[in-house]
C-alpha cells in the first residue's frame, strides 16, 4: 500500500505515508491555501441572498500559477467573449477559491490528526471518506496544476522531467510533481473501483 491508495469498504481510501511524505503534502497544502488567499469572511448579520450574489473578480489573476486554477470560462478571441468571461469570472470565482481552498484545509486536517496519530511511528495509514477522498482528488490535481505552472511544464517535456539530472535545481520540485501525479491517478483508480 506504499504510497498507493486501495479502496476502504464503504467507498473510501487508504494510503500509507510516512513522516517525510505527511510533512511534505502537508507543506504544500499550506501554500496552496496561502497562494489562493483567505476569502471573504462571511459577515454573521449578513443577508444570505445578497452573499449569494455577491460578486468577485471580474479581471484573471495576473499570478501565472492562479490562472492555471482559475482560467477563463471564454476564450479573448472576441470583446463579447472577453465581457461574457468576465462576467462569468465575477459569480463563479469566488465559490471556486472556497472549494478549493476547504478541499486543501481537508488534507491539512487529515494530515494534522495522522501527525497526532502517528507521532514517533515513523509513518501511518491515512484512511479517508468517500467525501474526503473527492476533496483530496481535487487538492492534488490543484497542487500538480500550480507546480506544474511554476516548472513551466508543457506535454512536448513531460518525458523530459524523468531524465534531470540530480545537480537541476528543479530536481525536488519535479520530483514532488511527479510523486504527487502518482497519488492523484491512485486514487482516481481507487475512487473508480
Amino acid at each position: 500500500m506504499a504510497g498507493h491508495f486501495e479502496t476502504l469498504p464503504g467507498g473510501g481510501a487508504a494510503v500509507a505515508l510516512d513522516d517525510v511524505e505527511i510533512s511534505i503534502l502537508r507543506s504544500l497544502a499550506v501554500q496552496l491555501m496561502e497562494l489562493i488567499g483567505p476569502g471573504d469572511e462571511p459577515v454573521e448579520d449578513a443577508d444570505p441572498l445578497a452573499a449569494l450574489f455577491a460578486e468577485g473578480p471580474s479581471k484573471p489573476p495576473s499570478d501565472p500559477a492562479l490562472k492555471r486554477l482559475f482560467p477563463d470560462a471564454y476564450g479573448d478571441d472576441s470583446e463579447e467573449l472577453r465581457a461574457a468571461a468576465s462576467d462569468f469570472r465575477r459569480f463563479t470565482e469566488n465559490d471556486l477559491r472556497a472549494r478549493k481552498r476547504d478541499d486543501a484545509l481537508v488534507v491539512v486536517r487529515a494530515l494534522d490528526g495522522l501527525s497526532a496519530e502517528a507521532a514517533g511511528e515513523g509513518g501511518a495509514v491515512l484512511k479517508l471518506t468517500p467525501d474526503e477522498s473527492r476533496a483530496w482528488l481535487g487538492a492534488l490535481n490543484d497542487l500538480r496544476l500550480t507546480i506544474g505552472t511554476r516548472l513551466e511544464v508543457t506535454d512536448e517535456e513531460g518525458e523530459q522531467l524523468y531524465r534531470l539530472p540530480d545537480s537541476d535545481p528543479r530536481k525536488p520540485m519535479v520530483m514532488a510533481y511527479l510523486w504527487l501525479g502518482a497519488l492523484q491517478e491512485s486514487l482516481v483508480e481507487t475512487l473508480m473501483s
